[in-house]
């Protein structure tokens, strides 16, 4: 695969990811994980599924040959054993449990436990990141630009917001903060969390659904500037000039990716 399609399977893997975090927060209740989330990042992994009565595995080997086995379940528990052992711990009959040795390890699976929960998760997760080729050139970062003027001059939105949303994954961007968020609109941009507790957003990319309009901010603008967030209005609704639009947006973005 070329750097954009390694590129969107990364953001796909930690759109992904978090999902599966966020169901693994304590809450009220009974947790439940997001297993369709997480079956999803194990069918991109070299872990292979393995029934076992009413047990969900994902086996592979480690680097040594010994075996690694994840059972999908709440608990996301990763182990370093063979899969009769996993079953014997995490399914037992009657008869297996009325042995003391196995009733041993059926209560006390430290000896062969690796991870579990956030840990497991996080474990794939950079498993998976780390066999992607993420290198990129400039003709790479001009490549993904070029795509975003074709959108832009075919008035194809959809385009245009994979184009600004890949850069703001090389750049660290994120959606903005409520305050800043506007109908009809995306606006992301680099979020900080500044005196007071106010947000600060700079520079403020913005993309006008209604409009077909790119455009960005550079100066800084924070939540308790009323100056700030007045010209961030202006510049919304088309009554002010931003520091770049349109195909320009684009051109300043390359630069700050390569720079």
């Amino acid at each position: 695969m070329g750097f954009r399609e390694n590129l969107l399977k990364k953001m796909e893997i930690d759109r992904l990811a978090d999902q599966v975090r966020q169901s693994l927060a304590p809450v009220e209740g009974q947790q439940r994980i997001d297993s369709a989330a997480m079956r999803a990042l194990l069918e991109m992994s070299s872990y292979r599924h393995h029934r076992e009565g009413d047990l969900d595995l994902y086996c592979q080997e480690d680097e040594d040959g010994t075996p690694l086995i994840l059972v999908l379940d709440n608990g996301l528990n990763l182990y370093r054993t063979t899969i009769a052992d996993v079953v014997l711990r995490k399914s037992p009959t009657l008869k297996e449990m009325i042995s003391i040795r196995n009733a041993i390890k059926i209560l006390n699976d430290k000896d062969v436990l690796i991870s579990r929960k956030a840990d497991t998760l996080q474990r794939i997760q950079k498993e998976l990141i780390d066999a992607l080729d993420l290198a990129y050139t400039r003709d790479d970062i001009e490549a993904i630009a070029q795509d975003g003027r074709e959108a832009l001059k075919n008035n194809y939105p959809d385009g245009i917001i994979e184009v600004v949303t890949l850069f703001c994954e090389l750049l660290g961007y994120q959606k903005a903060p409520k305050a800043f968020q506007l109908p009809h609109q995306h606006v992301w941009g680099a979020a900080q969390t500044v005196d007071g507790g106010q947000a600060r957003m700079t520079p403020t990319i913005l993309f006008s659904l209604m409009r077909n309009h790119l455009k960005m901010i550079e100066t800084p603008i924070a939540t308790l500037d009323k100056a700030g967030m007045a010209h961030f209005q202006k510049v919304a609704k088309g009554d002010a000039k931003p520091d770049f639009e349109g195909a320009a947006v684009l051109d300043a973005l390359v630069e700050k990716v390569l720079n």
